[in-house]
């Protein structure tokens, strides 16, 4: 007997899709890179409920647009269909650094 309180996890996979590409349409302002390919998602979880907890950081703590960045993922979280809410929570552990870039972001920003 299947357990319908627990999301199936091709379901899981394509709603972490979805959110990715979502995602992928926040950009700092400063950068001309997506936060995605930035590396600013630390983690994207979703519960039985379709809630989704993301955490996510700055590139640097003094980011002019830290009061507002959280509320552009959160936008664009909950603009992905089957979504009920999301809560954006940033953090500074681990900081950031270009470590964390996708070879995506370093090629745009004629770093590779």
């Amino acid at each position: 007997m299947e357990n319908n309180s627990v999301l199936d996890e091709n379901i899981i996979a394509e709603l972490t899709d979805k959110i990715v590409v979502a995602l992928k349409t926040v950009y700092d302002p400063e950068i001309p890179v997506d936060i995605y390919e930035l590396g600013l998602i630390y983690k994207v979880d979703i519960d039985e409920n379709y809630h989704v907890d993301v955490e996510m950081t700055l590139t640097a703590p003094g980011c002019p647009v830290a009061g507002e960045m959280p509320k552009w993922v959160e936008d664009a979280v909950l603009s992905v269909g089957g979504i009920a809410t999301t809560k954006v929570r940033l953090v500074f552990d681990p900081p950031w650094d270009i470590s964390m870039m996708s070879e995506e972001a370093q090629v745009a920003l004629n770093m590779l």
